[in-house]
């Protein structure tokens, strides 16, 4: 079985963060809050319902680890190719689909660029996903440069 890389973990955490809202909260713990793509999260970028309670940065841990697996098997189905490429590779595409989800992966060019092994195309389908409620986000064009920089990792 395929493990989550590390570098995925890395990447989900830097980009999510662990959200405090608010952050006069005494223990420390993680509330719902709307996302810039206006979705309701909590945590390291779990979806949630507006309602769900605080969760500690422990819990928000559990909830990446699931999210993320769940983000490495989608991955895998639909682009089985990165199970035999570079880690990083596979990284960065568990990355997007944790961010965006399955289903924009599964219907995307990059998918084809990706099973079609065409790197330096697939790097540029990856840059094209910097939209976030129908404008272009600044985080988002970093996290896909991030992302980029491993997905175009020229095998040693």
């Amino acid at each position: 079985m395929i493990e989550v890389p590390t570098a995925a973990v890395d990447l989900a955490k830097r980009f999510e963060g662990f959200h405090r809202v608010p952050k006069h909260d005494p223990q420390r713990r993680a509330h719902p809050y709307i996302c810039p793509a206006g979705y309701w999260t909590i945590g390291y970028g779990h979806i949630c319902k507006p309602d769900h309670p605080p969760i500690t940065e422990d819990e928000g841990e559990v909830y990446l680890t699931r999210d993320l697996r769940s983000a490495l098997d989608a991955t895998l189905r639909y682009c089985p190719v990165l199970a035999t490429e570079p880690e990083g590779r596979l990284a960065a595409i568990v990355d997007f689909t944790f961010n965006l989800g399955a289903g924009r992966l599964q219907t995307s060019t990059l998918r084809r660029r990706i099973n079609q092994r065409g790197w330096p195309a697939a790097v540029h389908e990856l840059r094209r996903w910097v939209y976030g409620g129908g404008k272009v986000l600044p985080g988002l064009v970093v996290r896909r440069e991030a992302e980029a920089t491993l997905l175009a990792v020229t095998p040693a």
